[in-house]
């Protein structure tokens, strides 16, 4: 498993927690564990002692409106951790309170871009373009649009801008995901599992199973599976270093 990675990984939803850890530990998988809560960061950051696993600090967009008192929070947090995420926005399920997550996520890449040297795991759920146009071309750290549905012409902005795209097995399994990715410059690409929100065979994806995506890959790209791997493995020393 060596070379093998995982950008996008809810570590604090699955009930066998300390099993995948021990198991991402095992087969050294560097693995950045989302958060939706800045709470969440923090029990997670506090309990947490994996060699191969970096928390990231998150509100997730959906959890706006009813966590928005747990807003003050998440500011003096961000000078704890390099890894920010799942933030960013959803207009399919949080359109009723678009202002509020507009307001925020500013906010949050204004924060982030004053201290440099973050890297964002961004949602972006019918909301690609608000959130390319907030985050813009000269944010002071990296970029990952996570799961990227948007359409080409924002795609386009967001590679100008030099963001990286992370990729589950649900985008390689659709013929949607696949004509998205085949725009992609490789150098972009990296992997995510978003689990436990991706299942394969009715259960929760893994890191473990994160190889499956990258033979898609080489098949998308008419790559061999030796340089795909080496590639994507290119691209996250690029991400964080």
């Amino acid at each position: 498993m060596a070379n093998l990675y995982d950008t996008h990984f809810h570590l604090d939803l699955f009930e066998s927690r300390e099993k995948i850890i021990k198991e991402i530990d095992a087969n050294q998988i560097y693995t950045i564990a989302v958060t939706n809560l800045p709470v969440l960061f923090t029990k997670l950051k506090a309990s947490l002692s994996s060699k191969f696993i970096r928390p990231a600090l998150g509100f997730h967009p959906e959890l706006l409106a009813q966590y928005k008192h747990h807003i003050p929070q998440m500011w003096p947090l961000l000078n704890e951790t390099k890894y920010i995420g799942e933030v960013g926005l959803d207009f399919k399920t949080g359109i009723a309170y678009k202002q509020l997550q507009i307001s925020f996520f500013t906010e949050l890449i204004e924060r982030c871009n004053v201290l440099g040297d973050k890297i964002l795991t961004v949602h972006s759920r019918q909301s690609a373009n608000e959130i390319v146009s907030i985050i813009g071309a000269e944010f002071k750290g990296k970029v990952i649009l996570h799961w990227y549905s948007g359409n080409k012409t924002t795609l386009k902005k967001s590679i100008d801008n030099g963001y990286f795209f992370s990729i589950n097995f649900s985008m390689v399994n659709s013929n949607s995901g696949r004509e998205l990715i085949k725009l992609i410059p490789l150098e972009r690409l990296l992997l995510e599992t978003d689990a436990p929100f991706v299942k394969i065979n009715n259960k929760p994806y893994s890191p473990l199973d994160i190889n499956d995506i990258v033979k898609e890959l080489a098949v998308i790209f008419n790559i061999d599976d030796i340089n795909m791997l080496s590639m994507l493995w290119s691209n996250f020393n690029a991400l964080i270093r």
